[in-house]
């Protein structure tokens, strides 16, 4: 996306720093496909910023859309004393973080149903960023899992949410799956 002066005078006037202080705990949060946390965090944003979307508290959200869910007992006071947006960046956060216990699929339903437009943009981008670093995932097992739970859940929200990014998504979904078969694995599990 070219931005236009109006996205750029939008965005020189957003109060992300902070948020970007309190993603710096996930810094030492290792990611199955390398990197950590707080990378992509960042990616995560980057990648509603590449889709025009420049609304504060859905960029602000990204940056620490994990730091709930990944960080145990994680003071959520920290979030809601920043700014005038803290308040709803939390509850947009709190829309896509993932309760403990709570079923992966059960937690997905739970956004396909009764997400709000942000948090389903939100997921959206984030599984994106997920889908990405996949090309440096080893394991066929976990990439096949993934890419499973991205068709059922994930595409369907991003459906709803913004064709674009379906379209990446589902993109992103068959070069996965045709590495898979390309790699024999899909092959093997067959024979088993």
């Amino acid at each position: 996306m070219q931005m236009n002066d109006t996205t750029m005078r939008q965005l020189k006037g957003m109060f992300l720093a902070p948020y970007m202080q309190l993603a710096t705990d996930l810094i030492g949060k290792r990611r199955q496909a390398g990197g950590n946390m707080f990378r992509h965090q960042l990616d995560t944003m980057s990648i509603l910023i590449d889709y025009g979307y420049i609304d504060s508290v859905l960029l602000k959200a990204a940056i620490i859309h994990d730091v709930i869910e990944d960080i145990p007992d994680y003071d959520h006071n920290r979030i809601l004393e920043i700014d005038s947006d803290s308040g709803r960046v939390y509850d947009l956060v709190m829309e896509v973080t993932k309760r403990g216990g709570q079923l992966k699929s059960e937690y997905l339903r739970g956004i396909i149903e009764h997400g709000s437009s942000s948090a389903k943009v939100l997921k959206c981008a984030d599984r994106i960023s997920n889908m990405i670093s996949m090309g440096f995932v080893t394991s066929p097992e976990f990439i096949e899992r993934y890419c499973d739970e991205t068709e059922f859940y994930v595409l369907p929200i991003a459906l709803d949410a913004d064709f674009e990014m379906y379209r990446e998504l589902l993109d992103l979904v068959m070069t996965r799956r045709k590495y898979l078969e390309d790699s024999g694995y899909l092959g093997r599990k067959l024979d088993d």
